[in-house]
């Protein structure tokens, strides 16, 4: 209370006190209070100390707040990893950091550089901190004791204007560190060499010249000094085009009540621009030239475009949809949303109500949705005052008010039972003519998503037994999103990031996402002094130890967003078109920019789809006089002979043999389990005995490991298993050394069958005289000698045996049995399991 009367809150005097303005009045403060203003002015300064040190305080308990949650999560995330037996990406390149640097492991790196005489770096400024400690261990090497051998190089390539990954982790600063610290470390040696390549081998001078001026009027800051391009085709034509802004739309007609609150209107400017855009590519292709690769003009296709943006908002959409509703070809969105697009989640309600009948909410959606086309009125009758309890059941009993709808989902509710996810999808979309009824209400852009899904059904089927209740959940609970490689599309127009486009190249490039306003660093996180992450609290209680913090992000985010539009500039070969919306937001943004760049430019005014704009130009422009083709007279083909011959028979080439097709019997009579129940068993304790030695072999380990396999099991099932594996474990420690190998697939090709084979041995210690190859076993009844062993069991190991001495043809192979149900270890001669793989007959 006493700050919001006695400190000023914001402006340039935020935080000082307000003496001479605050309470009381003027009249107050010369006359009955003259006495008492030196004692208030002192409590007001008091106050705003007390607010600073307040406001100090704050922010130091949100730090530590989010330290304590950080060092919680970070060490379940780690635990978690650990019992699945999983790396994520920064696991790969910490790991790889700590193996270079860790001094009582020099030896690895001097393995290592034994091996070495180059190191490439490509891509070098999108390289992160951890990444270059990597490089750094690698390279020190190359100029350190007896590595210091001729012919030895690095070779480092980079455009630090093309930094644009800051969110994966790249740091433009570094690619300046790393060039000072080689250049001091080989300054003694073999110096290192700087380069800097000046020819673009892309694109015309008129686009170079154009981001030439832009860069130099609004300084280089952040883009590794002074640009200046040289065009490699100096003669080579082209064109930069400003269109301008389509203006925002009028906000005299006020919409009805009723209408949704999302309703994009007609007069839309983004809406507006798209087809602007879709216009003017459908009046290029085909009459409009264009220098071709061999120098030589030919005409536009529609493989000539790539429109450019920032982010994948709503004109992003919007242009992919202007594209597809005048029939031009184009790729779809390099990235995909599944369960964003309406078309998916209508499909997906179907699904949910042939799975699930009772689900009345998916059957009203899909009720209401193109599949059925049921008005709001429709579906309110049948719903409102129904006897029933659920939709579904309604709807049967009034089946004669509704007779093709009810006949349509009975049909498919036959299907379900006999066809698997991707099937019925199939019959949906084709019987039922559901691929056309979406595709009429919800037009050509609805094919991506329907298309995807078909393709996530397949992929659910390839992982496990497919059911439509598993797939449904999956496609609920996931938020698959797909990303397309558009590089290779064929004559078809792509949309995209800037951030997607990097490394790509286009003969004309449009760019109307350019009224994007600078946004300040809204990152929650802070890098403070040393490093350390700080919460960012809220402008109007920020300290001021954390201005600097604050001011450093914000400055690297403005570079970030200048070399971001210097790579979409540079994308394009010929042809630059700027276009943008009116969003009536003032501030910095890319068209302004680059319209303030052209008046400095030699330009002309042109006709444009949005008006009177802007053009700048180089060369002459390729024209291409059409002429005649030549009539062409078709030849008869004569076919060769080898086509008229028959099929010649075909040898069949023999499968490839697994331990299980060996034959012969896997367990002795009288286990009290069931065939497919005790296979889950098996399962489920090779999969403890995996991965709980890795573990703390708590409960709660061996919880996590057993629930989250390909068969969760019942809670009470856990201490049984876990027993059982720990009672293996324990009785054997020597076999669950950090060092042996678990699941070892190995694949051989079988002398005495004349076959391949292959299979994974669950365990496998390597010694340098002797290989130790152990199998585990889950029967319910042990064998009570080794004659009595199953003769299935001998032959895999007869099978293991002579792939191991082909691999290992210099040492003795130990092959051994260990019985998880009585922790008993038995050691298998070689000779009976010889004997038991030469009775094996394969077809």
């Amino acid at each position: 209370a006493l700050e919001s009367k006695f400190v000023f809150k914001s402006g340039n005097r935020a935080g000082q006190a307000r003496i001479g303005e605050a309470p009381p009045s003027k009249a107050l403060r010369d006359g009955p209070m003259q006495s008492l203003m030196e004692r208030l002015n002192e409590l007001m300064e008091r106050v705003a100390e007390a607010r600073r040190l307040r406001l100090s305080l704050e922010a130091a308990s949100n730090t530590f707040a989010l330290h304590d949650f950080a060092h919680a999560f970070l060490k379940r995330y780690r635990s978690e990893k650990s019992a699945l037996g999983v790396l994520d990406f920064d696991d790969l390149i910490e790991k790889t950091a700590q193996l270079l640097t860790t001094r009582s492991l020099e030896w690895v790196l001097y393995r290592l550089d034994s091996g070495i005489d180059h190191i490439l770096v490509d891509e070098a400024q999108d390289t992160s901190p951890q990444q270059w400690d990597v490089i750094d261990a690698l390279a020190r090497e190359i100029t350190a004791g007896q590595g210091a051998r001729q012919n030895r190089t690095l070779f480092v390539v980079g455009d630090k204007k093309q930094s644009i990954y800051s969110f994966q982790g790249a740091d433009a600063a570094e690619f300046d560190r790393m060039h000072q610290t080689f250049r001091d470390r080989l300054k003694a040696g073999p110096a290192l060499q700087s380069r800097e390549l000046h020819f673009s081998f892309r694109s015309s001078s008129a686009i170079l010249s154009t981001v030439d001026a832009l860069f130099d009027a609004s300084g280089a800051s952040g883009l590794g000094g002074a640009i200046s391009h040289r065009a490699f085709h100096p003669s080579m034509p082209g064109r930069v085009d400003i269109w301008p802004l389509v203006p925002a739309a009028s906000d005299d007609e006020t919409p009805e009540w009723f209408d949704p609150v999302d309703r994009i209107a007609a007069d839309d400017p983004k809406i507006k621009l798209a087809g602007s855009i879709a216009e003017k590519i459908t009046e290029l292709v085909g009459t409009e030239t264009i220098t071709g690769e061999n120098g030589a003009p030919r005409l536009v296709t529609a493989g000539d475009f790539l429109i450019l943006v920032q982010g994948r908002g709503p004109l992003f959409e919007h242009i992919i949809r202007a594209c597809k509703a005048r029939g031009l070809p184009i790729a779809g969105a390099d990235r995909l949303k599944l369960r964003a697009e309406l078309a998916v989640r209508d499909l997906l309600a179907l699904l949910s109500v042939l799975a699930l009948q009772e689900d009345s909410l998916s059957l009203a959606t899909v009720l209401r949705s193109p599949l059925f086309g049921w008005s709001e009125k429709t579906l309110y009758d049948l719903a409102q005052g129904r006897k029933q309890t659920y939709l579904w059941a309604e709807l049967r009993d009034r089946r004669a008010d509704f007779p093709e709808t009810y006949s349509a989902l009975n049909a498919l509710l036959r299907q379900v039972d006999f066809l698997r996810p991707y099937e019925l999808l199939e019959f949906i979309l084709t019987r039922f003519e559901g691929r056309k009824k979406l595709l009429a209400r919800l037009g050509p852009e609805a094919e991506d998503g329907i298309d995807e899904l078909l393709n996530q059904a397949l992929v659910y089927e390839r992982d496990g037994a497919p059911s439509l209740t598993g797939f449904v959940a999956r496609a609920q609970s996931e938020e698959v999103e797909v990303k397309r490689q558009l590089d290779g599309t064929g004559d078809m127009i792509r949309v995209m990031t800037v951030h997607g486009a990097k490394g790509l190249e286009s003969p004309i490039v449009i760019l109307p996402d350019t009224t994007r306003q600078e946004r300040s660093n809204r990152n929650p996180i802070l890098i403070g002094e040393d490093n350390v992450p700080v919460w960012r609290m809220p402008s109007d209680n920020r300290p001021e130890q954390l201005a600097g913090a604050v001011d450093a992000a914000a400055a690297a985010d403005k570079e970030e967003r200048r070399r971001l539009l210097y790579v979409a500039m540079t994308r394009a070969e010929s042809w630059l078109v700027v276009c943008g919306a009116d969003t009536r937001r003032s501030g910095d943004n890319w068209y302004g920019d680059i319209s303030s760049t052209f008046e400095t430019l030699p330009h002309q005014k042109i006709e444009t789809p949005t008006g009177q704009g802007l053009r700048m130009s180089h060369g002459t422009w390729p024209s291409l006089t059409v002429k005649e083709a030549p009539v062409s007279v078709t030849k008869p083909s004569v076919l060769a002979d080898y086509l008229n011959e028959p099929v010649r028979p075909t040898t069949a080439i023999p499968s490839i043999l697994a331990p299980s097709d060996l034959g012969g019997a896997k367990a002795l009579a009288g286990g009290a389990k069931e065939e497919e129940a005790a296979l889950r068993y098996g399962r489920q304790i090779h999969r403890l005995l995996e991965l709980l030695p890795k573990s703390d072999r708590s409960w709660s380990a061996a919880r996590r490991i057993l629930e989250g396999g390909p068969d969760p099991v019942e809670e009470g099932e856990i201490d049984g298993m876990r027993t059982e594996a720990l009672s293996v474990i324990e009785a054997h420690p020597e076999l669950f050394r950090p060092e042996a190998l678990v699941e070892v697939d190995i694949a051989a090709h079988l002398s005495s069958l004349n076959r391949q084979m292959s299979g994974t041995i669950d365990r496998l210690l390597i010694a340098n005289d002797k290989i130790m190859a152990i199998d585990f076993k889950t029967n319910e009844i042990v064998p009570a000698s080794l004659v009595s062993v199953p003769e299935g069991i001998l032959r895999q190991m007869g099978a293991y045996l002579e792939a191991l001495q082909n691999i290992y043809p210099d040492r003795e192979i130990e092959l051994s049995i260990l019985w998880t149900a009585t922790a008993e270890l038995t050691r298998l001669p070689h000779g009976i399991v010889r004997n038991a793989l030469a009775n094996t007959t394969t077809s």
